[in-house]
């Protein structure tokens, strides 16, 4: 399975109609079809579908034809998103209609190309599944611990200064385990939560 990190454009043209098509990460996809909705005033429709990985490790799955005829408009891009094993994304896309009518298999083409079109300009990682950490060290050990924590690329999600500094980090357990490997001696207490 693929993810992406951060969110990608693309814009197509089928018989005059302009397709915007929007990959973005799930964190970022809520409200995002209301977003566009005011920033496309004009636009026809707004069309979105998206995978996740919910918090029993099973994908979870959804569309929207946006009063596009039923299964002619969302269905096909979340088609798209499954053959492309993309999970933890959304897709949204803007048609503004350009005149001329597409009949239901010409917008089932045009909104499955508008999407292919957008995952092909996205740069795609493997998916890894994020848990949540916090660590403890002393003030001394700061600069040390954050230096491997950005060489790892784990990230932080907040700090807490108290007698010692607490982190909290989102990362891959394959990256924790390095991090952890070089930086254990620097550290008072280590606790995990899955995210």
């Amino acid at each position: 399975m693929w993810t992406i990190e951060t969110e990608y454009f693309y814009e197509i043209e089928v018989n005059r109609s302009r397709f915007l098509a929007y990959l973005m990460p799930w964190q970022r996809f809520g409200g995002a079809q209301d977003r566009l909705r005011s920033e496309h005033p004009k636009a026809n429709h707004v069309v979105y579908a998206f995978r996740y990985i919910n918090e029993y490790d099973r994908i979870d799955e959804g569309f929207s034809d946006d009063r596009e005829p039923r299964g002619s408009a969302g269905q096909p891009v979340l088609n798209v998103l499954r053959g492309a094993e993309i999970v933890d994304a959304g897709i949204l896309i803007v048609r503004y209609f350009g005149g001329i009518k597409l009949g239901t298999g010409g917008m089932v083409r045009a909104y499955g190309d508008a999407a292919k079109a957008v995952i092909q300009a996205a740069h795609l990682f493997l998916y890894e599944k994020k848990y949540q950490w916090s660590i403890f060290a002393p003030y001394e050990r700061q600069r040390a611990v954050e230096y491997h924590l950005e060489r790892e690329g784990i990230e932080v999600l907040d700090r807490e200064y108290s007698q010692k500094i607490r982190w909290i980090l989102r990362g891959g357990k394959e990256g924790m385990d390095r991090f952890l490997q070089l930086a254990r001696p620097m550290l008072s207490r280590v606790e995990m939560t899955e995210s």
